[in-house]
């Protein structure tokens, strides 16, 4: 049964703005809103915790969480476990206490991230996000997203978590075509989280984009479980 009193907090993955959600949320029947970036130029993993719980207005609610945005998740369970009724990850980092998004990639993309970072920041070249996150895409939201995609701080990367004693609702959606967070990774973060529920859809890593309808009955169908 649909509760339509929930309230969802959406999680972006790193770089990509908030509109990209549209489609998902005006075809949910619950409130919503997506989580802001903070204003601090070298804003911390808490800090995007923090303007993500802030931006909530009624007391509880439902994560969620894309790509980067299960680290930001976990942070948030952290500091307000008493707010949040259910996490959904989607093609989403799903960290152990004490990593960071970095540190949770596999070997060698753990070690080889943080030199990259420190090197070319936090905004790949046009032709891999064209590749990675672009995958599936229409040539016009392939377009869209290279043009807004937004430099993140890289302490958003590195920063690591510090676990949470939170065992509420959880789930994971897998996208089985993503370029970014290959299926067998993402099934690994599943595999992290508490809850049972999983389910598969046959997109890239911007799901809410390439089949809006399908994530938002997802969504929909981990809320009324």
């Amino acid at each position: 049964m649909i509760n339509s009193s929930e309230t969802i907090l959406f999680l972006s993955g790193a770089g990509l703005s908030p509109w990209i959600w549209d489609d998902v949320r005006r075809e949910l029947p619950f409130a919503s809103v997506v989580a802001p970036r903070p204003t601090a130029d070298a804003a911390s993993l808490r800090d995007y915790a923090e303007a993500a719980i802030a931006a909530v207005d009624d007391d509880t609610f439902t994560v969620v969480a894309h790509s980067i945005g299960g680290v930001v998740a976990s942070e948030i369970l952290r500091l307000a476990p008493e707010r949040v009724n259910g996490v959904l990850a989607v093609s989403a980092v799903v960290p152990r206490s004490g990593e960071s998004f970095v540190s949770a990639m596999p070997f060698p993309n753990r070690v080889v991230l943080p030199l990259a970072l420190r090197l070319g920041g936090t905004r790949p070249p046009e032709s891999a996000i064209r590749r990675g996150l672009g995958h599936g895409l229409d040539e016009t939201l392939a377009d869209r997203i290279v043009t807004d995609f937004t430099t993140e701080p890289r302490e958003l990367y590195l920063d690591r978590t510090r676990g949470h004693s939170w065992t509420g609702r959880a789930g994971y959606l897998v996208t089985t075509q993503d370029r970014e967070l290959p299926e067998s990774m993402q099934q690994r973060f599943a595999g992290r989280l508490a809850g049972d529920w999983r389910e598969s859809i046959p997109t890239g890593h911007l799901p809410m984009l390439q089949d809006p309808s399908e994530t938002a009955a997802s969504i929909a169908r981990f809320i009324a479980a």
